[in-house]
Protein backbone atom coordinates (compact mmCIF):
# COMPACT_ATOMS: atom_id res chain seq x y z
CA UNK A 1 0.00 0.00 0.00
CA UNK A 2 2.98 2.28 0.61
CA UNK A 3 4.13 1.77 -2.99
CA UNK A 4 0.61 2.13 -4.38
CA UNK A 5 -0.39 5.22 -2.39
CA UNK A 6 2.96 6.92 -3.05
CA UNK A 7 2.51 6.38 -6.78
CA UNK A 8 -1.01 7.83 -6.58
CA UNK A 9 0.38 10.88 -4.75
CA UNK A 10 3.13 11.39 -7.33
CA UNK A 11 0.64 11.06 -10.19
CA UNK A 12 -1.67 13.60 -8.54
CA UNK A 13 1.33 15.96 -8.74
CA UNK A 14 1.85 15.08 -12.41
CA UNK A 15 4.81 12.73 -12.01
CA UNK A 16 4.98 9.21 -13.54
CA UNK A 17 1.63 9.79 -15.26
CA UNK A 18 2.36 7.12 -17.88
CA UNK A 19 2.68 4.36 -15.24
CA UNK A 20 -0.44 2.16 -15.23
CA UNK A 21 -1.59 1.53 -11.64
CA UNK A 22 -3.77 -1.42 -12.59
CA UNK A 23 -0.99 -3.21 -14.50
CA UNK A 24 1.20 -3.00 -11.39
CA UNK A 25 -1.25 -3.53 -8.53
CA UNK A 26 -4.40 -4.92 -10.18
CA UNK A 27 -7.26 -5.17 -7.62
CA UNK A 28 -4.95 -4.83 -4.60
CA UNK A 29 -7.23 -2.30 -2.84
CA UNK A 30 -10.25 -4.59 -3.13
CA UNK A 31 -8.10 -7.54 -2.02
CA UNK A 32 -6.87 -5.61 1.04
CA UNK A 33 -10.43 -4.73 2.07
CA UNK A 34 -11.66 -8.28 1.58
CA UNK A 35 -8.72 -9.87 3.48
CA UNK A 36 -8.94 -7.36 6.31
CA UNK A 37 -12.69 -7.88 6.62
CA UNK A 38 -12.16 -11.65 6.82
CA UNK A 39 -9.46 -11.32 9.51
CA UNK A 40 -11.42 -8.84 11.61
CA UNK A 41 -14.59 -10.95 11.44
CA UNK A 42 -12.58 -14.11 12.18
CA UNK A 43 -10.92 -12.69 15.31
CA UNK A 44 -14.17 -11.08 16.47
CA UNK A 45 -15.83 -14.51 16.24
CA UNK A 46 -12.99 -16.06 18.25
CA UNK A 47 -13.29 -13.36 20.96
CA UNK A 48 -17.05 -13.85 21.22
CA UNK A 49 -16.69 -17.62 21.48
CA UNK A 50 -13.94 -17.35 24.11
CA UNK A 51 -16.21 -15.21 26.29
CA UNK A 52 -18.76 -18.05 26.14
CA UNK A 53 -16.37 -20.58 27.58
CA UNK A 54 -18.96 -23.34 27.83
CA UNK A 55 -19.97 -23.39 24.15
CA UNK A 56 -17.83 -24.89 21.35
CA UNK A 57 -16.41 -22.70 18.58
CA UNK A 58 -18.77 -22.31 15.62
CA UNK A 59 -17.17 -21.08 12.39
CA UNK A 60 -19.54 -22.37 9.70
CA UNK A 61 -21.43 -19.12 9.03
CA UNK A 62 -18.21 -17.07 8.96
CA UNK A 63 -16.40 -19.45 6.61
CA UNK A 64 -19.45 -19.80 4.39
CA UNK A 65 -19.71 -16.02 4.01
CA UNK A 66 -16.12 -15.58 2.83
CA UNK A 67 -15.06 -18.83 1.18
CA UNK A 68 -18.31 -19.25 -0.72
CA UNK A 69 -18.25 -15.53 -1.42
CA UNK A 70 -15.60 -13.33 -3.02
CA UNK A 71 -12.46 -14.04 -0.97
CA UNK A 72 -10.90 -16.63 -3.29
CA UNK A 73 -12.25 -14.97 -6.43
CA UNK A 74 -10.63 -11.65 -5.46
CA UNK A 75 -7.34 -13.47 -4.89
CA UNK A 76 -7.66 -15.19 -8.28
CA UNK A 77 -8.02 -11.87 -10.11
CA UNK A 78 -4.89 -10.55 -8.41
CA UNK A 79 -2.87 -13.74 -8.99
CA UNK A 80 -3.77 -13.92 -12.68
CA UNK A 81 -2.37 -10.41 -13.13
CA UNK A 82 0.81 -11.18 -11.14
CA UNK A 83 3.00 -12.47 -14.00
CA UNK A 84 2.03 -9.51 -16.16
CA UNK A 85 2.74 -7.13 -13.24
CA UNK A 86 6.26 -8.52 -12.74
CA UNK A 87 6.88 -8.27 -16.49
CA UNK A 88 5.71 -4.63 -16.47
CA UNK A 89 7.70 -3.80 -13.33
CA UNK A 90 10.96 -5.17 -14.81
CA UNK A 91 10.44 -2.85 -17.76
CA UNK A 92 9.74 0.19 -15.55
CA UNK A 93 12.75 -0.43 -13.30
CA UNK A 94 15.08 0.47 -16.17
CA UNK A 95 13.87 4.09 -15.93
CA UNK A 96 15.69 6.59 -13.73
CA UNK A 97 12.53 8.42 -12.55
CA UNK A 98 10.81 5.14 -11.59
CA UNK A 99 13.98 4.01 -9.80
CA UNK A 100 13.91 7.18 -7.66
CA UNK A 101 10.25 6.51 -6.79
CA UNK A 102 11.10 2.93 -5.72
CA UNK A 103 14.29 3.58 -3.76
CA UNK A 104 13.88 7.06 -2.30
CA UNK A 105 10.13 7.37 -1.89
CA UNK A 106 9.16 3.82 -0.90
CA UNK A 107 11.92 1.35 0.00
CA UNK A 108 13.39 3.67 2.64
CA UNK A 109 10.09 3.64 4.53
CA UNK A 110 10.71 1.59 7.69
CA UNK A 111 7.35 -0.18 7.30
CA UNK A 112 8.73 -1.87 4.18
CA UNK A 113 11.34 -3.63 6.35
CA UNK A 114 13.90 -3.39 3.52
CA UNK A 115 11.67 -5.45 1.22
CA UNK A 116 11.52 -4.54 -2.47
CA UNK A 117 8.34 -4.29 -4.52
CA UNK A 118 8.73 -7.72 -6.27
CA UNK A 119 8.95 -9.39 -2.84
CA UNK A 120 5.78 -7.62 -1.71
CA UNK A 121 3.77 -8.23 -4.88
CA UNK A 122 4.07 -12.00 -4.42
CA UNK A 123 2.68 -11.94 -0.85
CA UNK A 124 -1.04 -12.35 -1.82
CA UNK A 125 -0.14 -15.53 -3.73
CA UNK A 126 1.38 -16.95 -0.55
CA UNK A 127 -1.68 -15.86 1.45
CA UNK A 128 -4.02 -17.78 -0.83
CA UNK A 129 -2.03 -21.01 -0.40
CA UNK A 130 -2.29 -20.70 3.39
CA UNK A 131 -6.10 -20.76 3.47
CA UNK A 132 -6.32 -24.57 3.12
CA UNK A 133 -3.92 -24.86 6.10
CA UNK A 134 -6.19 -22.63 8.16
CA UNK A 135 -9.29 -24.60 7.17
CA UNK A 136 -7.52 -27.87 7.91
CA UNK A 137 -6.58 -26.68 11.41
CA UNK A 138 -10.18 -25.64 12.11
CA UNK A 139 -11.43 -28.98 10.74
CA UNK A 140 -9.08 -30.92 13.06
CA UNK A 141 -10.37 -29.10 16.13
CA UNK A 142 -14.08 -29.20 15.24
CA UNK A 143 -16.25 -31.53 17.30
CA UNK A 144 -19.55 -31.26 15.42
CA UNK A 145 -19.63 -33.83 12.60
CA UNK A 146 -21.89 -31.71 10.38
CA UNK A 147 -19.54 -28.74 10.73
CA UNK A 148 -16.50 -30.98 10.11
CA UNK A 149 -18.01 -32.20 6.83
CA UNK A 150 -18.80 -28.66 5.73
CA UNK A 151 -15.31 -27.33 6.56
CA UNK A 152 -13.66 -30.28 4.76
CA UNK A 153 -15.70 -29.61 1.62
CA UNK A 154 -14.68 -25.93 1.80
CA UNK A 155 -11.01 -26.90 2.11
CA UNK A 156 -11.27 -29.15 -0.95
CA UNK A 157 -12.99 -26.37 -2.89
CA UNK A 158 -10.21 -23.88 -2.06
CA UNK A 159 -7.50 -26.43 -2.97
CA UNK A 160 -9.19 -27.07 -6.34
CA UNK A 161 -9.40 -23.31 -6.89
CA UNK A 162 -5.64 -23.02 -6.25
CA UNK A 163 -4.85 -25.92 -8.61
CA UNK A 164 -6.97 -24.32 -11.35
CA UNK A 165 -5.26 -21.00 -10.74
CA UNK A 166 -1.78 -22.53 -10.95
CA UNK A 167 -2.69 -23.97 -14.34
CA UNK A 168 -3.91 -20.57 -15.58
CA UNK A 169 -0.83 -18.76 -14.25
CA UNK A 170 1.51 -21.29 -15.92
CA UNK A 171 -0.42 -20.91 -19.18
CA UNK A 172 -0.15 -17.10 -19.04
CA UNK A 173 3.55 -17.26 -18.18
CA UNK A 174 4.17 -19.68 -21.06
CA UNK A 175 2.16 -17.46 -23.41
CA UNK A 176 4.25 -14.37 -22.53
CA UNK A 177 7.51 -16.31 -22.81
CA UNK A 178 6.68 -17.62 -26.28
CA UNK A 179 5.43 -14.23 -27.44
CA UNK A 180 8.85 -12.82 -26.49
CA UNK A 181 10.67 -15.70 -28.22
CA UNK A 182 8.71 -15.01 -31.40
CA UNK A 183 10.12 -11.47 -31.38
CA UNK A 184 13.69 -12.55 -30.61
CA UNK A 185 14.07 -15.62 -32.87
CA UNK A 186 14.53 -14.78 -36.57
CA UNK A 187 13.78 -17.41 -39.22
CA UNK A 188 15.83 -16.77 -42.41
CA UNK A 189 14.30 -17.73 -45.73
CA UNK A 190 15.55 -20.99 -47.23
CA UNK A 191 17.39 -19.18 -50.07
CA UNK A 192 19.23 -17.01 -47.52
CA UNK A 193 20.15 -20.00 -45.38
CA UNK A 194 21.55 -22.08 -48.22
CA UNK A 195 22.83 -20.54 -51.46
CA UNK A 196 22.19 -23.79 -53.35
CA UNK A 197 18.49 -22.98 -53.47
CA UNK A 198 17.49 -20.60 -56.26
CA UNK A 199 14.04 -19.02 -56.08
CA UNK A 200 12.85 -16.47 -58.67
CA UNK A 201 11.77 -13.14 -57.18
CA UNK A 202 8.14 -13.61 -58.23
CA UNK A 203 7.94 -16.84 -56.19
CA UNK A 204 9.59 -15.55 -53.04
CA UNK A 205 6.51 -13.74 -51.73
CA UNK A 206 4.34 -16.87 -51.79
CA UNK A 207 7.07 -18.76 -49.92
CA UNK A 208 7.40 -15.98 -47.34
CA UNK A 209 3.70 -16.35 -46.51
CA UNK A 210 4.40 -19.86 -45.19
CA UNK A 211 6.40 -18.40 -42.32
CA UNK A 212 8.17 -20.66 -39.84
CA UNK A 213 7.57 -18.15 -37.04
CA UNK A 214 4.16 -19.71 -36.35
CA UNK A 215 5.93 -22.79 -35.01
CA UNK A 216 6.35 -20.94 -31.70
CA UNK A 217 2.74 -19.73 -31.50
CA UNK A 218 1.45 -22.94 -29.89
CA UNK A 219 0.84 -22.43 -26.17
CA UNK A 220 0.91 -26.21 -25.64
CA UNK A 221 4.64 -26.33 -26.40
CA UNK A 222 7.05 -26.11 -23.44
CA UNK A 223 10.55 -24.65 -23.30
CA UNK A 224 12.54 -27.12 -21.18
CA UNK A 225 16.06 -25.65 -21.33
CA UNK A 226 18.05 -22.93 -23.04
CA UNK A 227 21.63 -21.76 -23.06
CA UNK A 228 24.70 -20.50 -24.85
CA UNK A 229 27.18 -22.94 -26.46
CA UNK A 230 30.00 -22.81 -29.00
CA UNK A 231 29.60 -24.48 -32.39
CA UNK A 232 32.76 -25.79 -34.06
CA UNK A 233 32.69 -25.07 -37.79
CA UNK A 234 35.41 -26.04 -40.28
CA UNK A 235 37.24 -22.70 -40.06
CA UNK A 236 35.91 -20.98 -36.93
CA UNK A 237 34.08 -21.21 -33.61
CA UNK A 238 30.59 -19.72 -33.58
CA UNK A 239 28.55 -18.51 -30.59
CA UNK A 240 25.16 -20.23 -30.67
CA UNK A 241 22.12 -20.25 -28.41
CA UNK A 242 20.10 -23.46 -28.09
CA UNK A 243 16.42 -23.76 -27.22
CA UNK A 244 15.30 -27.22 -26.13
CA UNK A 245 11.52 -27.55 -26.41
CA UNK A 246 9.52 -30.61 -25.43
CA UNK A 247 9.29 -31.73 -29.08
CA UNK A 248 12.31 -30.26 -30.91
CA UNK A 249 15.71 -28.61 -30.53
CA UNK A 250 16.44 -25.24 -32.14
CA UNK A 251 20.01 -24.06 -32.78
CA UNK A 252 20.39 -20.32 -33.38
CA UNK A 253 23.23 -17.91 -34.13
CA UNK A 254 23.63 -15.00 -31.72
CA UNK A 255 23.36 -11.59 -33.39
CA UNK A 256 23.43 -8.08 -32.00
CA UNK A 257 21.41 -5.43 -33.77
CA UNK A 258 20.72 -2.10 -32.10
CA UNK A 259 18.06 -1.33 -34.72
CA UNK A 260 16.04 -4.45 -33.87
CA UNK A 261 13.68 -2.51 -31.63
CA UNK A 262 13.72 0.72 -33.58
CA UNK A 263 16.70 2.54 -32.12
CA UNK A 264 20.01 2.35 -30.31
CA UNK A 265 18.44 2.58 -26.83
CA UNK A 266 17.02 -0.84 -26.04
CA UNK A 267 17.12 -0.55 -22.24
CA UNK A 268 13.34 0.00 -22.14
CA UNK A 269 12.53 -3.19 -24.06
CA UNK A 270 10.05 -5.23 -21.95
CA UNK A 271 11.60 -8.58 -21.10
CA UNK A 272 9.76 -11.64 -19.82
CA UNK A 273 11.10 -12.37 -16.29
CA UNK A 274 10.78 -16.15 -16.66
CA UNK A 275 13.49 -16.23 -19.36
CA UNK A 276 17.04 -16.88 -18.17
CA UNK A 277 18.96 -13.81 -16.89
CA UNK A 278 21.47 -14.29 -19.72
CA UNK A 279 18.78 -14.14 -22.39
CA UNK A 280 17.06 -11.19 -20.67
CA UNK A 281 20.34 -9.26 -20.70
CA UNK A 282 20.96 -10.24 -24.31
CA UNK A 283 17.52 -8.96 -25.39
CA UNK A 284 18.03 -5.65 -23.58
CA UNK A 285 21.30 -5.21 -25.46
CA UNK A 286 19.34 -5.41 -28.71
CA UNK A 287 20.31 -8.98 -29.49
CA UNK A 288 18.36 -11.57 -31.44
CA UNK A 289 18.81 -15.18 -32.51
CA UNK A 290 18.86 -16.30 -36.14
CA UNK A 291 17.86 -19.91 -36.74
CA UNK A 292 20.94 -21.77 -37.99
CA UNK A 293 19.20 -24.82 -39.42
CA UNK A 294 15.79 -26.43 -39.41
CA UNK A 295 14.33 -27.53 -36.02
CA UNK A 296 15.52 -30.99 -34.99
CA UNK A 297 12.62 -33.19 -33.79
CA UNK A 298 13.62 -35.03 -30.64
CA UNK A 299 12.70 -38.40 -32.19
CA UNK A 300 15.15 -37.66 -35.04
CA UNK A 301 17.98 -36.46 -32.80
CA UNK A 302 21.00 -38.58 -31.85
CA UNK A 303 23.29 -37.34 -29.10
CA UNK A 304 26.89 -38.56 -28.95
CA UNK A 305 29.52 -37.88 -26.33
CA UNK A 306 32.96 -36.83 -27.62
CA UNK A 307 35.98 -38.09 -25.72
CA UNK A 308 38.36 -35.23 -24.76
CA UNK A 309 41.29 -37.17 -26.32
CA UNK A 310 39.73 -36.80 -29.77
CA UNK A 311 39.27 -33.03 -29.68
CA UNK A 312 42.31 -31.70 -27.82
CA UNK A 313 44.02 -31.08 -31.14
CA UNK A 314 41.32 -28.46 -31.86
CA UNK A 315 41.57 -26.99 -28.32
CA UNK A 316 37.97 -28.00 -27.66
CA UNK A 317 36.69 -29.02 -24.24
CA UNK A 318 33.38 -30.36 -22.86
CA UNK A 319 32.27 -31.36 -26.35
CA UNK A 320 29.36 -33.41 -27.69
CA UNK A 321 27.82 -34.14 -31.06
CA UNK A 322 24.22 -33.66 -32.19
CA UNK A 323 23.17 -35.63 -35.24
CA UNK A 324 19.96 -34.91 -37.17
CA UNK A 325 18.45 -37.82 -39.08
CA UNK A 326 15.59 -37.73 -41.57
CA UNK A 327 12.70 -40.19 -41.62
CA UNK A 328 14.84 -42.67 -43.59
CA UNK A 329 17.53 -42.65 -40.86
CA UNK A 330 19.94 -40.74 -43.08
CA UNK A 331 22.16 -38.17 -41.36
CA UNK A 332 21.29 -34.75 -42.82
CA UNK A 333 23.11 -32.49 -40.34
CA UNK A 334 25.83 -32.73 -37.68
CA UNK A 335 26.70 -30.16 -34.99
CA UNK A 336 29.84 -30.34 -32.84
CA UNK A 337 29.11 -28.28 -29.74
CA UNK A 338 31.27 -27.12 -26.84
CA UNK A 339 29.90 -26.19 -23.41
CA UNK A 340 31.62 -23.78 -21.03
CA UNK A 341 32.00 -26.43 -18.33
CA UNK A 342 31.63 -30.19 -17.94
CA UNK A 343 28.64 -29.58 -15.64
CA UNK A 344 26.92 -27.42 -18.25
CA UNK A 345 27.57 -30.14 -20.84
Amino acid sequence: KIFMNTLKYLQSNEFLLDVDLWRLFANLEELNKMSLSFLETFFETVKEQVSKSDSPMEFSSLLRKFFQGDLCQTHQIYCLNYTSAVFYLENLRQREDFGIYLKQWCEQNEQCKRLHLPELLVAPLHRLTRYPLLLNNIWKRSTDETEKGFIWSLKEKVEKSIRDLEGKVKWLDNFQKFRQLQEVIIWPQVWDRDKRFFVPEWLKQSLRENSNENILSSTNRLLLHEGRLTLAESTRLLDVYLFLFDDFLLITKIKRNKKKYGGSDTSSVPVCPSLTPELQSFIREGGFCTVLDQPIPLDRLILKNVDPVHVTVFSLRNTFLIQHENRYRQCIAVFLLQAQTETAK
